[in-house]
């Protein structure tokens, strides 16, 4: 009989052999410049490609250049952990989660913005605050030059930050047609379940990607286990709004809260004075898509839509950092906005989390949500917050509700409140996405009729190019489908290309509200869940 170290000891080894391994494994990577945007930074229009080259290695001349062809867009990343915390629901009860949290682009996520950062950004430390999350110290701290946007990418510090910090929805991500963008995503462990040896992965529901490598789900690419990095790598696709999701068990990681949005912005921000939509992205950009006798392709408007003098109506649509805001690549400015909302909704059973941290069996047939959730919150804390979360109307308070977990320390667990503030003669865009397990969700509008433009991503428009958006004070939504929807606070607007508003909306406070009536309530506490205000100035 062999003896015992001649078996227990190749296994110690190889245990140990594992451990260092994982402990060097975090990698986070955001290229400062690649041949599609060999510059690397955004471009402040949008005319065409640009033709052109990129060294692969400065010193070696010429050998070493690449052909590259800058679209217009940037290189833009973001950091992500996948782990466990809490969120508080509206009744005041902790709930466990599965979730993502931030990685980078703290400052801006706890602010209710899109963590997404151009790579000369994202590539800056972490200075903003002496202590990490769990209260151990930030040897980058820098009073001097604080960056709250940085990404953290030390070993150490992504543990400090990552762990029991999951949000609820995940990290919002926003990007630009023409973008590459590059996503890290880094496994630091379910701490309340040690336990569990989970993988996790990231899937963009319904986005084309790159490659199906990225795609997320485990059988067919990659999953990360736990102390382990991974950059996706995607190209931005149509514009629209699209979600994320976990691909392990996605039953379980779902309803545990591992779910997220991302929405793509058009090229038509960025069309220059006196070029079409059409210009640009056929003549211009090339898009294969598009046959160059639009007159007989299906794919083509025809005829092709309307465009003003200067691709902006000039109806004071604008949010006071930009005078062209669209939705979609429309040619005639009918998905213009002045401000826009993600709302992602989502359902709690408070039973499947609790069994969850407590290792007990989760029954999932007998799943059934008693929290129902606007980013991650029910009414009245989806409107809670101090101070004007809106940095569009020039100010910078954190909207995010805190959390308290397991060691003592606060983590922004829901850093997304959703009321809706507008003036008169404004347009609201929801990107209104729906990542439920178990049930279907109806919204309802009271005073302002809800302009549906598009559904999963898609520009409502016939092959006419006539525009099929419809009026309605309901949208109804089951799990794995978005909406972009419209709120207008003008009752009459006057014809193109100008769109004056010719009757306001009174000013005061309106709903949005499902009429689900099981579904306003906080578990068991009633006139909560799902439900928000629209305030008009």
């Amino acid at each position: 009989m062999r003896k015992s170290h001649h078996i227990w000891l190749p296994v110690l080894l190889v245990c140990v052999g594992t451990a260092i391994a994982s402990a060097q494994s975090f990698k986070v990577q955001c290229p400062a410049k690649t041949s599609l945007h060999p510059s690397g930074t955004a471009s402040a229009s949008f005319a065409g490609p640009v033709q052109g080259t990129i060294s692969i290695h400065p010193d070696f001349g010429s050998d070493f250049q690449l052909a590259s062809n800058d679209n217009g867009g940037a290189v833009k990343c973001q950091e992500v952990s996948g782990g466990d915390g809490y969120a508080t629901m509206a009744d005041g009860t902790q709930t466990y989660l599965f979730g993502f949290g931030p990685l980078s682009g703290l400052g801006l996520i706890a602010n209710g913005q899109p963590g997404t950062q151009l790579a000369d950004d994202f590539n800056k430390p972490y200075t903003d605050g002496p202590n990490f999350f769990n209260g151990q110290p930030n040897p980058n701290y820098d009073p001097g030059a604080p960056n709250p946007n940085g990404a953290i990418t030390d070993v150490a510090a992504i543990m400090h930050t990552g762990v029991m910090n999951a949000n609820m929805p995940a990290p919002l991500i926003a990007i630009d047609e023409d973008d590459e963008l590059f996503l890290t995503l880094t496994n630091v462990g379910m701490i309340m379940r040690p336990d569990l040896f989970e993988q996790h992965t990231i899937h963009f529901h319904g986005y084309p990607n790159a490659s199906s490598f990225y795609d997320g789900v485990p059988d067919a690419s990659v999953a990360i286990n736990i102390g382990g990095s991974f950059t996706y790598y995607y190209l931005a696709p149509d514009a629209g709004t699209y979600f994320w999701h976990c691909h392990i068990t996605p039953p379980e990681h779902l309803q545990m809260g591992m779910v997220g949005q991302i929405y793509v912005r058009p090229r038509q921000n960025r069309v220059p004075s006196g070029m079409s939509v059409y210009q640009a992205l056929v003549n211009a950009q090339g898009d294969l898509r598009i046959a160059s006798n639009c007159s007989k392709d299906i794919l083509c408007s025809t005829p092709l839509p309307a465009m003003t003098t200067d691709n902006s109506p000039t109806g004071g649509y604008s949010n006071g950092t930009a005078t062209k805001m669209y939705a979609y690549n429309d040619g005639d400015g009918s998905t213009r906005y002045d401000h826009e909302y993600p709302i992602q909704i989502h359902g709690f059973d408070p039973n499947f989390h609790f069994v969850g941290m407590t290792f007990n069996p989760e029954g999932f047939a007998d799943m059934k949500d008693k929290y129902f959730l606007l980013n991650g919150r029910s009414y009245p804390d989806t409107v809670n917050f101090q101070g004007n979360w809106d940095t569009s109307y020039g100010t910078s308070a954190t909207p995010a509700l805190y959390t308290q977990v397991s060691d003592g320390t606060n983590h922004p667990s829901q850093p997304l409140p959703t009321l809706i503030q507008l003036k008169q003669g404004e347009r609201a865009l929801l990107r209104i996405s729906d990542l439920d397990v178990t049930e279907f969700q109806t919204l309802a509008s009271v005073g302002i009729p809800m302009q549906v433009i598009a559904l999963n991503a898609r520009l409502l428009r016939d092959e006419a190019g006539n525009n099929m958006y419809y009026n309605t004070n309901s949208i109804t939504l089951g799990g794995g489908e978005s909406l972009d929807v419209i709120l207008d606070t003008c009752t009459a607007r006057g014809p193109a290309p100008d769109y004056a508003c010719t009757t306001k909306m009174p000013t005061g406070k309106y709903f949005l509200y499902t009429p689900q009536l099981d579904h306003l309530s906080n578990d068991a506490e009633n006139f909560g869940g799902l439900m928000t205000e629209v305030v008009v100035n």
